[in-house]
């Protein structure tokens, strides 16, 4: 199915300051590129950040089915049962000591009287000493298994649910510099992200200035195509009436429409490609793809003055892709440091409070307690031939880059000589297809009047009118690439 043209009148007419306007707002690339470049400023915050202290608290709650025992069984039977071990003991030792002395009385008494002391004997045998202290000391064994049984209490430890937090504050003072450099780093990227956005807007307007241009090209081929059929359809009545006279054949009749259907089909090809170039354009500038619309006259142009000499440090300068190498420097520059980081030695501050339930600083009391500690860590690396070895790979790395560096300055040098020769030819070849243009006109206008006075054949028309139209073309073609040209030149020295 072919595609129609609608006519010029009835679109709307932009130009190519409008194209890239609408190109910039609606790209989604750009927005991408705007969306790295927030990242990286975020991130870049985030390095800063990491220069100040940190806050956290936590807090936590466990349930436990059992409890922690400090004390065994045994122990707790003997600490409970300690008032009556002791009256116990206490009564056997009065009791021993009793009939110790009693002895002692009785072989004394004996020596003078025997028989007093076999009384004695006899009448001490019968007191139990246990006894009687065990009954007076009633009151020392309840209380002393009373407090056993509060000592074993107060090691039953009621762990069935602990509660726990706390509030810490950690503040690196010196990390051998690694913070610094991990900014420096984010902040390079940032300014990275920056020069790509600025890449992609160049590389977005580049396409939309080919697109334009093609458009343009096709559209003003488009209606050279129109004149030309125009032309043929005339010449082709013009021929016909001569037939009618007996002046000319009907061979000549069909060799002018020979032309004529090849120039329909010229016509037809010209509004499907103008209708296809004009969606590629839409489509960058986010309108829709059956917009219709003309562009800019580019006759009405009058620019190409000759490049001017440029000075190859202003271009590098302007270039993306070298402020790009010169920040990627940076960040390598920054990365031996980081690795260098390894070997400096680090100092910390930490504080924090920590409460819990049950209070471990008061006999496990079901009660919150807490209490404050602070901090100083210091590390000194002695041996860490990792980090030597990093230093000497971030080095080369940094070798890289200098060596990119000047490779893209080399060939960025050979782009502006390249571009600057191609735009210098692209003038030269434009002024020659005007001067063919001015010939091919005048050829016309003769050939017609030869044609009219009956002096020159239909063939002869046919030629200038095809030297006429391929004329045209080189001087629509030389417009355009002189346009293009100085469009990859000034992309070259680094000039939207």
């Amino acid at each position: 199915m072919l595609l129609a043209a609608v006519p010029a009148k009835a679109q709307n007419v932009l130009t190519l300051e409008q194209c890239r306007q609408m190109a910039l707002e609606s790209n989604n690339d750009i927005k991408i590129s705007e969306e790295r470049m927030q990242e990286a400023e975020d991130l870049k915050k985030m390095a800063l950040c990491n220069l100040f202290p940190t806050f956290s608290a936590n807090g936590a709650y466990a349930w436990n089915q059992k409890n922690i025992r400090l004390l065994s069984d045994e122990q707790e039977n003997r600490i409970n049962n300690m008032g009556t071990t002791a009256t116990n003991e206490l009564g056997t030792s009065a009791q021993n000591h009793y009939n110790s002395a009693l002895q002692d009385a009785a072989a004394r008494l004996a020596e003078t009287n025997p028989e007093l002391a076999q009384m004695l004997l006899e009448a001490g045998g019968s007191v139990n000493v246990g006894d009687i202290v065990t009954s007076q000391a009633t009151d020392l064994e309840t209380n002393l298994n009373n407090t056993g049984h509060d000592i074993t209490e107060a090691f039953n430890v009621n762990t069935h649910n602990i509660f726990a937090g706390s509030i810490s504050i950690n503040w690196p003072l010196f990390m051998g510099g690694r913070i610094r450099e991990m900014y420096n780093i984010a902040k390079y990227t940032s300014e990275v992200a920056e020069i790509q956005n600025e890449k992609t807007q160049a590389d977005l307007l580049l396409a939309v200035d080919e697109a334009y241009w093609r458009v343009a090209s096709i559209q003003h081929k488009q209606e050279l195509a129109e004149q030309y059929h125009n032309l043929l359809l005339k010449l082709t009545q013009d021929v016909e009436e001569m037939v009618a006279e007996g002046i000319a054949t009907q061979s000549n009749v069909l060799q002018v429409k020979i032309k004529l259907n090849e120039a329909r089909m010229s016509l037809t090809k010209a509004n499907n490609g103008l209708t296809l170039s004009k969606m590629l354009l839409c489509q960058l500038c986010g309108m829709n793809l059956n917009s219709e619309f003309t562009v800019t006259d580019i006759r009405q142009r009058t620019i190409y003055p000759n490049a001017d000499k440029v000075i190859m440090d202003s271009v590098w300068n302007n270039r993306n892709e070298i402020r790009m190498l010169e920040y990627a420097d940076k960040i390598a520059k920054s990365g031996v440091r980081l690795a260098a980081a390894g070997l400096m030695p680090n100092l910390a501050v930490s504080g924090s409070y920590f409460i819990s339930n049950p209070n471990l600083y008061n006999g496990f009391e079901n009660k919150f307690g807490g209490s404050f500690m602070v901090g100083v860590v210091l590390n000194i690396p002695i041996c860490h031939p990792t980090d030597i070895y990093a230093v000497k790979a971030a080095k080369h790395q940094r070798n890289q880059i200098a060596y990119k560096m000047q490779d893209a300055k080399e060939k960025i040098q050979l782009q502006v000589n390249k571009t600057e020769f191609e735009l210098e030819v692209a003038k030269e070849k434009l002024t020659q297809t005007q001067a063919n243009l001015e010939n091919a006109n005048e050829n016309l206008r003769m050939a017609n009047e030869a044609f009219a006075a009956g002096v020159m054949t239909a063939n002869d028309v046919m030629t200038a009118q095809t030297a006429w139209l391929s004329a045209n073309n080189d001087v629509i073609d030389a417009e355009i690439e002189v346009n293009m040209c100085e469009l990859y030149y000034k992309q070259a020295i680094g000039i939207q």
